[in-house]
Order: C-alpha cells, then structure tokens, then sequence
C-alpha cells in the first residue's frame, strides 16, 4: 500500500489509470487498526487492477480536510481522477469495501 501525503496525492489518485482506494486511518482509531489487515489482502488480490493507497491522518490533516473526510475509518474510491463512492464510520467491513472495488472494475 502507498503512503500518501500532499505531496504525492494527486499524482498516485487523481492521475492514476487504474482505480484507486484511498483509506484514511488513524494510530487511536481501532476500528482502522481492526480493518487493516483485511484492506491489505484485498490489496493482494486485486494487485494490478486496483492501485491501494492509506493516508495517516496523524500528521496530514490537511488532506484529510481537503476531502473532507470527518470520521474515522474513511474509505474513498476514485477512478478516471474522480472520487466514485465513500464509505466511513465504525459500521464499515470488508465485505462492503470489496463489493465497492468490484464496481470500480
């Protein structure tokens, strides 16, 4: 998964030619912690359909509120340089974030 910052945001999201997940997650936040290791196999089984990108927000706030992301975990799923879908909150499974890549697809 790519770290992102507000760096290197635009170039590995919006220009990106595949799809991309954008999961936004904090050290404080368990429910992120819970989800993390889930996110990173689907990582590894849509490996070079669906680019998989987190964003700390512990130190990039600024991202965060850019867009306008208000709760923790968020999730954000953009393509062609557009966000398509999110999903956030302590409800948010694995099951769910799937089916939202397989719409990308």
């Amino acid at each position: 998964m790519i770290e992102l910052d507000k760096d290197n945001f635009d170039a590995e999201v919006k220009e990106s030619d595949l799809p991309v997940v954008v999961d936004f997650w904090g050290p404080k936040c368990t429910h992120c912690l819970a989800l993390m290791p889930g996110v990173e196999k689907l990582a590894e089984e849509f490996d070079g359909k669906v680019k998989f990108c987190k964003v700390n927000i512990q130190g990039n706030r600024r991202v965060a509120i850019a867009h306008k992301v208000m709760g923790l975990p968020a999730f954000l799923f953009w393509n062609g340089g557009e966000e398509k879908a999110r999903m956030s909150g302590d409800a948010v499974t694995i099951e769910q974030i799937k089916a939202e890549i397989e719409k990308l697809l």
